[in-house]
Formats: C-alpha cells, sequence, structure tokens
C-alpha cells in the first residue's frame, strides 16, 4: 500500500498557504519538498540583504525540510529554481554548486515575475532514496 504523509519541520518557515513543506511518499521513500523562499524560520520574516542573504537562508530551510523527511542533500535527484531577475542566476548557481558539493541533481531555472512575499529566489526539490 501506497502511504503519502506530510513533513513538517520546526527549522523552516511554516507553510504560508494551503499547502505541506514536503510530502513523502512510501514505500520507495520519495519526498517532494514546496519551494522554499527566504523566510527566517524563527522571526516568520523575509531576511534582508539581497540575493546571497536569501539564497542561503532558502538553502537552509530546504536542508531543514529534507532532515524532518529523514534524508540530506545527497538524496536530491530534482530541483527547480525560481528567479525574479535572471541576472541573479551567476550568485544563486555559485551558492547552489557550493551547497551541493559534487552531488549533482537535475535542475531547472525559470524567470518569473513575481514569487511570493516579495521573494527574489525560490527553490523547490525532490529528494529519493
Amino acid at each position: 500500500m501506497n502511504s503519502n504523509h506530510p513533513v513538517e519541520s520546526p527549522d523552516a518557515p511554516k507553510a504560508i498557504g494551503p499547502y505541506s513543506q514536503a510530502i513523502e511518499c512510501s514505500p520507495g521513500r520519495l519526498l517532494f519538498l514546496s519551494g522554499q523562499i527566504g523566510i527566517n524560520p524563527v522571526t516568520g520574516t523575509m531576511v534582508t540583504g539581497g540575493i546571497e542573504a536569501e539564497t542561503a537562508q532558502v538553502l537552509a530551510n530546504l536542508e531543514a525540510v529534507l532532515i524532518a523527511g529523514g534524508m540530506a542533500k545527497w538524496n536530491v535527484v530534482k530541483t527547480t529554481i525560481l528567479l525574479t531577475d535572471m541576472a541573479d542566476f551567476g550568485t544563486v548557481n555559485q551558492m547552489y554548486g557550493e551547497f551541493f558539493g559534487e552531488h549533482r541533481p537535475a535542475r531547472a531555472t525559470f524567470q518569473v515575475s513575481a514569487l511570493p512575499k516579495g521573494a527574489l529566489v525560490e527553490i523547490e526539490a525532490i529528494a529519493a532514496i
């Protein structure tokens, strides 16, 4: 029997809409992570400091949800990056590469007209064991 259930981490921001931080699908252990933006989970507000600060927080939020789901960044098989300005791609790409190290998930990157809460970057992921 296939069982899907939500995964929530207190170390990542609470969902700001009708969705879960992640959904785990078992057996097979797939974890579908909702897009994360640069919200500080302690204050509940967007971090300040531009694309670098937001990207660092987004990656920390993703890692917190992965850990809550019993996985790590090495389990990520696919990501989608949403940017409000493709000029930020180089910065996000460098930080993303440092975060994942030698691990190279499949990825797509899109420019969008706007993101929730005025975010500059959002990243979603799929992880598997």
